[in-house]
């Protein structure tokens, strides 16, 4: 159902007797079912509370949750190095962005898919730049010539030289968030200027069907201690880690996010902690997660009306397709996928540019996502009713049968009201075969080719460009000794 806040459309799934109760199983899967709990820290958090438990099988109370709600901030923000281009989470506003990790990558310059490498998540970070509509920045990529444990390294210290948007990160072990937090307080000036104006958020993600792996628990709260505000993203996929239901994956991913959300507000109270999802359902051919299902949007996006419904930030997933090309087929997929997480409201969207199942990285397909997220949020804007955008004495002043674009008030509202496209073709035939009738695939490079190509202007100082040189070299050694 789509309904209108003010002038805003919104895409409703549940009502409020639904959310209460998948929020009513919730509590009854974290009471009875329990979660594995694998992080000793995190253990001895729930256990000082009172929590039960069988080996690492903790069952936690809904009146600690609902504490943990109470403390958990709805609004928070995440600084970009140009402070007007930082994301304000609060209602009211979407905000896109990639994905990380995906094994391999389309080059920008043979377009031949490869392994991801170091370099590629500078790319990400300068391609980004370049499109106004994609508001923060991941690496879309996991670099093979770097040890393993080190590439989210990598990719933050590339990704914060080569854009001035705001940088999401992420790892696997504390002890590499604490070498990511080294390169942005070289980056902020230090622990003061970072705890006033932290220039990242950081990234985890929690294991299906419930199940809170020790790194990502332990990062989790270690950036909660260093106030760097934190997404706590997870499935599960539908019909492979949960029954076949929509309601019964819902309730298995907020049992999850509201555990790690109450194990994080114990120790950090008031923390700014976002949940997520990605909410697709298992291909029952391939057994893969769909990312291009109908499911993905419809599930996640009812995963984020549950999320506002507890005043809690929420970031969703749209921009990703299950094509092996930016084709037809992704366009397909993303423009579902970027429309319905725009109407749903969440907080961040992240995995644009994803193809085949998180697999691939294409620099194309964020171009491609960029101008479906502006035609998305023109929607968005709705339709103003008053009496200046009813225009009843221009259409008196006119009169039957006549035109408008003689009137000067007309005319200076077309470029406001009326949406052009960057990359589509609205010529007539002719006029687009003089241009040199370019198919969308090639004007979408063309343009891809004149973001890269043009001059970089974001460089780091040399001081802080050698501190984070010297970050990473450390890193190295304490893993090659």
């Amino acid at each position: 159902m789509i309904i209108h806040q003010d002038t805003t459309p919104h895409w409703r799934i549940l009502n409020e007797q639904s959310c209460q109760r998948i929020l009513e199983g919730t509590f009854s899967v974290l009471q009875r079912t329990g979660v594995l709990v694998l992080n000793a820290q995190a253990q001895e958090i729930l256990r000082s509370a009172g929590c039960s438990a069988e080996g690492a099988r903790f069952f936690i109370p809904s009146a600690l949750v609902e504490k943990a709600l109470s403390t958990a901030p709805r609004n928070f923000t995440i600084w970009g190095r140009d402070e007007t281009k930082a994301i304000h989470v609060q209602p009211g506003r979407v905000h896109f962005g990639p994905g990380p990790t995906c094994t391999y990558f389309y080059d920008p310059y043979t377009r031949a898919r490869r392994r991801s490498r170091k370099g590629d998540a500078a790319l990400v970070a300068r391609t980004c730049e370049g499109l106004e509509n994609l508001d923060y920045v991941m690496s879309l990529s996991i670099f093979e010539d770097v040890p393993p444990s080190l590439s989210p390294l990598y990719e933050f210290a590339e990704m914060i030289a080569a854009t001035r948007k705001p940088v999401v990160a992420w790892a696997t072990e504390p002890e590499i968030l604490a070498q990511i937090y080294q390169v942005a307080l070289a980056v902020a000036g230090g622990e003061a200027a970072f705890c006033e104006k932290p220039n990242f958020a950081f990234f985890a993600t929690y294991e299906s069907p419930l199940r809170l792996a020790d790194g990502q628990l332990g990062c989790l709260l270690w950036a909660a201690e260093h106030h760097i505000p934190a997404i706590c993203l997870g499935g599960p996929t539908v019909g492979l880690e949960s029954p076949p239901t929509g309601a019964s994956a819902l309730v298995l991913h907020l049992a999850a996010a509201l555990a790690v959300l109450t194990i994080v507000q114990l120790q950090t109270p008031g923390a700014p902690l976002m949940t997520g999802a990605a909410l697709g359902a298992m291909d029952l051919r391939t057994a893969r997660p769909a990312y291009g299902s109908p499911e993905l949007s419809l599930y996640t996006a009812a995963a984020a009306e549950l999320a506002h419904y507890l005043n809690l930030p929420f970031m969703g997933t749209a921009g990703a397709s299950e094509s092996k090309a930016v084709d037809a087929q992704a366009a397909i997929e993303i423009t579902f996928q970027v429309l319905l997480s725009a109407l749903s409201g969440a907080d961040l969207v992240h995995d644009v540019g994803f193809l085949d199942c998180a697999d691939i990285g294409s620099l194309e397909l964020l171009l491609l996502v960029d101008e479906t997220i502006e035609m998305a949020r023109r929607i968005l804007r709705g339709i103003e009713v008053n009496p200046e955008t009813m225009m009843l004495d221009v259409i008196q002043s006119v009169g039957p049968g006549a035109l408008f674009l003689s009137q000067p008030r007309s005319v200076a509202l077309c470029k406001s009201e009326i949406w052009v496209p960057k990359l589509a073709d609205r010529n007539a035939y002719a006029i687009w075969e003089r241009n040199g009738g370019k198919s969308f695939d090639e004007r979408v490079h063309r343009r891809l080719m004149e973001i890269l190509e043009a001059t970089p202007n974001n460089s780091l100082p040399a001081k802080t460009q050698r501190e984070i040189q010297g970050v990473l070299e450390a890193a190295k050694s304490r893993v090659t000794s």
